[in-house]
């Protein structure tokens, strides 16, 4: 049975979205305009239109069905949020900023927080916000991934996210020293990028990726509030520390720099570094939406973890240790 690492069920390990409820608020402030609150889909007040019966599944196919009005007005205000933030200095490209140093302890610090806690928990059927301590967790299995769209992405939209995601599983092997790729089609790392009604209509298909997949799970996804950019689940079989599956989901209403952005976090997520860290500068592992790309350090902690002295399983108190050594070793200097 496929298991998450929360609670020991049948469920996922949520990889929080890039975004925080504090930065939505901060924006629709600046906007004076509509509210995320109003377009939250688990807000009891939701009048948004359900799913149009008969939603196809995403496939590899060419054939695009029209985007439906409700997803037309996710677009408009997801690209209201990148302009935004855009405009307030934030979704940096630059990945070895020389305003935001670090040391060989911040590194070790960073690494783990990211690595070694969970950003929610599943209380009751429904995930939580509230770091807590986890274990170390990572693939053993080479990484596959493959992308599925949903029928209302235009084919351009299609190209260019494969082409993409394809670079950037390069550059996530290439980091991690872990086989990543993209694949055609049966991987064990599934990218779903998907428009609002494809979302909520996902339920059979996720069912079909994730055999044992629990109600809160599936919830989680076909529920997203549309404060939450965008989402990972990765899991593993039973007790293990060792992950099997994984499946993200990315808003096809996302503009170019935001998509990419989801793309660039929730991936690296589903490797293993599982939270977001505060502190963590500079990282795309923060909700401070300051970087928009896997950073240097961020490279860091990826070949920290799938470092062959750490294993899955281990505790914070057998991990720092040997951070401290690896640290060392990546940053002689430092």
């Amino acid at each position: 049975m496929q298991t998450g690492v929360v609670a020991g069920r049948p469920a996922c390990a949520i990889r929080r979205a890039t975004r925080t409820v504090a930065v939505v608020a901060m924006l629709a402030a600046l906007w004076g305009c509509t509210s995320p609150q109003a377009l939250a889909p688990d807000d009891p007040s939701d009048t948004r239109p359900t799913p149009r019966p008969g939603t196809p599944a995403p496939s590899q196919t060419t054939e695009v069905v029209a985007q439906s009005p409700e997803s037309l007005l996710m677009a408009e205000y997801y690209q209201r949020m990148q302009n935004a933030m855009l405009g307030n200095g934030l979704m940096r490209q630059d990945v070895a900023p020389r305003d935001a140093p670090y040391s060989r302890w911040q590194l070790v610090e960073n690494f783990v927080h990211v690595a070694l806690y969970d950003e929610y928990t599943n209380q009751n059927g429904r995930f939580v916000a509230g770091m807590t301590p986890s274990r170390l967790r990572r693939w053993q299995a080479p990484v596959e991934m493959d992308i599925r769209f949903g029928p209302s992405i235009p084919l351009a939209q299609r190209t260019q996210d494969r082409e993409g995601i394809t670079a950037y599983a390069g550059q996530l092997a290439r980091a991690s020293g872990h086989p990543v790729r993209v694949v055609p089609d049966h991987g064990n790392f599934t990218v779903l990028v998907l428009n609002e009604d494809e979302r909520r209509a996902a339920a059979p298909m996720l069912r079909d990726l994730v055999p044992g997949i629990d109600d809160s799970s599936v919830n989680a996804i076909t529920q997203l509030p549309a404060s939450t950019f965008c989402v990972v689940f990765a899991f593993s079989q039973g007790s293990e520390s060792r992950y099997s599956r994984a499946v993200a989901i990315i808003r096809g209403e996302h503009p170019d720099r935001l998509r990419e952005s989801c793309v660039h976090e929730e991936l690296a997520q589903g490797l293993g570094l599982a939270n977001d860290y505060p502190r963590a500068r500079p990282s795309i592992f923060n909700d401070d939406e300051e970087f928009a790309r896997l950073t240097r350090q961020d490279e860091l902690m990826l070949q920290m973890l799938y470092d062959p002295r750490l294993r899955p399983g281990m505790t914070e108190e057998e991990v720092r240790p040997i951070a401290q050594v690896i640290a060392s070793e990546l940053m002689p200097d430092g």
